[in-house]
């Protein structure tokens, strides 16, 4: 199964961070995902807003709640979707992602719900 790694930032921090220093870590992540391609591992990045929304539909009807969201303290900044059935090969990378540094890199395999 192919292997994600995601990145959990806190929250605001994007904000305080700033522009020029945020096109400086962007830049990294470019670099890093450059890297990826030329190992012929990145099937899919992207970026994620801090923009969101929640959507949940029980007993018939359908709530929507506009983000921030208050209980969150993190949200998902973006990913990386690795084409290696390798938890190794994943890790490998994770560590080596320049989000480490000011966010939490999880990884995790994707594939069926029920195994």
């Amino acid at each position: 199964m192919p292997h994600m790694l995601l990145i959990v930032e806190p929250l605001g921090q994007r904000a305080e961070r700033g522009h020029v220093a945020g096109e400086a870590v962007y830049q990294r992540m470019l670099d890093f995902s450059a890297e990826l391609q030329a190992a012929g591992l990145l099937l899919s990045v992207n970026s994620l807003s801090t923009a969101a929304k929640r959507l949940s539909k029980r007993d018939g009807g359908t709530q929507v709640w506009d983000g921030p969201f208050a209980e969150a303290k993190e949200m998902v900044g973006g990913y990386f979707l690795l084409d290696t059935e390798d938890a190794a090969v994943a890790r490998a990378w994770a560590e080596r992602c320049p989000a480490a540094e000011w966010a939490t890199v999880e990884i995790r395999g994707v594939g069926p719900c029920y195994t």
